[in-house]
């Protein structure tokens, strides 16, 4: 079973910036769609963005132009850059992966595989 470790959150103030990585145990970022979520207290996880195996990404409104989310599939790698962080920001950060079908869906019940998840917080 492929496991996902999340790694790289932690607090910043308003601004600023941090950069998220994923570490995949096999060899699926060339043939999943791997995505990132977050999820705040008291509120559902949704996408933050994805991307599929031809390296096509897709992020959520409220976070295109600040976000850029990267794969390196010779280290297994998921990347989420991260800028110009807002408070609203702050949430419990997820990789996952979508085996079958390889193309992305937006729902986090189409996910196969999650990572354990790291926090962020974005002071004002």
């Amino acid at each position: 079973q492929v496991q996902l470790v999340e790694s790289g959150g932690g607090s910043v103030q308003a601004g600023g910036s941090l950069r998220l990585s994923c570490a995949a145990s096999g060899y699926i970022l060339s043939s999943a769609c791997m995505g990132w979520f977050r999820q705040a207290p008291g509120k559902e996880r949704g996408r933050v963005a994805c991307i599929d195996k031809y390296g096509i990404a897709t992020y959520a409104d409220s976070v295109k132009g600040r976000f850029t989310v990267d794969k390196v599939n010779a280290s297994n790698t998921l990347l989420l850059q991260m800028n110009s962080l807002k408070p609203e920001d702050t949430a419990m950060y997820y990789c996952a992966a979508r085996m079958s079908p390889w193309h992305c869906a937006i729902g986090p019940d189409d996910y196969d595989i999650w990572g354990q998840g790291t926090q962020v917080t974005v002071s004002s």
